[in-house]
């Protein structure tokens, strides 16, 4: 994989974030105050990455458009009732953002979360700058349709064979598959080896931090 790619496109939670956990519980939270069934954290984690409205969506077919409105407005508030900072990354991935950027990496990041979540994570774990551009599922289509992706490429003029896609989920290998890069799976977030797998990236990591010994 070395001298391979210009661009590395990260999502964010299960990804350089450890938050998946943490976005079970407030989901869970948020069902208990709207008055809806509680899903079990095996749903919620086949969610993440999707946007919020797909997502509420998915888990919760049977409300309706305003349930999901509030059942994403309380998740929301769930999730920022603690403070974001730098502990909320996986161990070592602000030092391995620095290192790939000193190496003439350029990075990005494709979430699922919305501009406002986004920013506030990003500032919170204090590596905002080390990006040159990120995408969230407001601004664009959610994953798993590849605008996120055709999108960085082509603000940032990298051709789609010089750039590789690192996620924790199906939904992010699905992109990668659909935009036509190349894909890193990475295990420590929502889905299993066995699920990542299935869409035949070029590697599966426990930790993200493990390209560094790949790049």
């Amino acid at each position: 994989m070395k001298n391979r790619f210009d661009l590395i496109i990260f999502d964010w939670d299960g990804t350089l974030m450890d938050s998946v956990d943490w976005i079970v519980r407030c989901i869970q939270q948020a069902a208990e105050i709207c008055g809806c069934d509680v899903p079990p954290a095996p749903a919620i984690k086949d969610i993440i990455g999707l946007s919020i409205d797909n997502a509420t969506l998915q888990l919760f077919p049977g409300a309706d458009a305003a349930t999901r409105q509030r059942l994403a407005a309380v998740y929301s508030e769930a999730f920022f009732s603690r403070q974001i900072s730098p502990a909320d990354l996986f161990p070592g991935v602000a030092d391995m953002l620095e290192r790939l950027r000193a190496g003439g990496f350029r990075l990005a990041v494709a979430t699922g979360k919305k501009r406002a979540g986004l920013d506030q994570s990003i500032r919170g774990t204090g590596v905002a700058e080390l990006f040159c551009t990120t995408r969230s599922s407001d601004q664009t289509a959610s994953k798993p349709d590849p605008l996120m992706v055709t999108e960085i490429l082509a603000e940032l003029g990298i051709d789609q064979q010089r750039a590789l896609l690192v996620g924790d989920s199906a939904h992010d290998m699905q992109m990668a598959l659909n935009a036509g890069i190349a894909a890193a799976g990475v295990t420590c977030g929502a889905h299993s080896r066995e699920t990542l797998q299935q869409y035949n990236p070029l590697v599966c990591l426990d930790y993200p931090t493990d390209l560094l010994e790949l790049l």
